[in-house]
C-alpha cells in the first residue's frame, strides 16, 4: 500500500470494509467453530450475542466505532472472560486457523500490509487469551484502555 500525501492512511477497520465486514467475519467464523471437534465444546454455550460482541471488540481495536465499549465492554472485561477456561496452545492454533480461513472466505483484503497487521493482532490477542485462561489473577487494572492496532506496531516486549 503506497501512501498518498493528499489522503490520510485509512484505519484497519476502514480498509477491511467497516462493521459489515467484521460482523460477517464473526458469523462465518463462529459457524466454523461450532462445527469443529476441538473448539465446539468450548463455545457450545456462548451467548446469542457473542459473535457481535467479538466483532465489535475487534472492530474497535482496529479503529472502528466504540460500539463494544459503549455497550459496557472494556479490555479488562474481555480479559476476564478468558479466566479459568484453561485454553491450550492447540485450542489457540485451531481458533486462529479457522479465523484465517473465514477471513479468506469473506474476502477480507488480501494485501500483505493488511493481512500482516490483522494476523499480528490475532496472534497477539490469542496468546494473551491463553495466558489469561490459565490464571485467576487479573494482570491489569480495570481502567486499562482498549488496545489500538494499526498498520504495524506491537507495542514492545510483553509486560504481563
Amino acid at each position: 500500500m503506497t501512501e498518498n500525501p493528499h489522503k490520510p492512511v485509512p484505519t484497519l477497520y476502514d480498509w477491511a470494509g467497516g462493521m459489515p465486514a467484521f460482523e460477517k467475519l464473526m458469523t462465518v467464523f463462529y459457524d466454523k467453530v461450532l462445527k469443529d471437534d476441538m473448539l465446539e465444546p468450548i463455545f457450545l454455550h456462548m451467548s446469542a450475542d457473542h459473535r457481535m460482541h467479538v466483532a465489535h471488540f475487534i472492530a474497535e481495536v482496529f479503529g472502528g466505532p466504540k460500539m463494544y465499549t459503549a455497550d459496557g465492554g472494556s479490555h479488562f472485561k474481555m480479559i476476564q472472560k478468558h479466566f479459568s477456561r484453561h485454553l491450550t496452545e492447540e485450542n489457540r492454533k485451531r481458533w486462529v486457523l479457522l479465523l484465517m480461513e473465514a477471513s479468506d472466505e469473506i474476502d477480507l483484503p488480501a494485501d500483505p500490509e493488511f493481512r500482516s497487521a490483522f494476523a499480528a493482532y490475532i496472534e497477539w490477542g490469542t496468546r494473551i487469551a491463553v495466558l489469561n485462561s490459565n490464571t485467576t489473577d487479573i494482570p491489569l487494572h480495570p481502567d486499562t484502555p482498549m488496545p489500538k492496532w494499526g498498520w504495524g506496531e506491537t507495542g514492545g516486549p510483553y509486560q504481563g
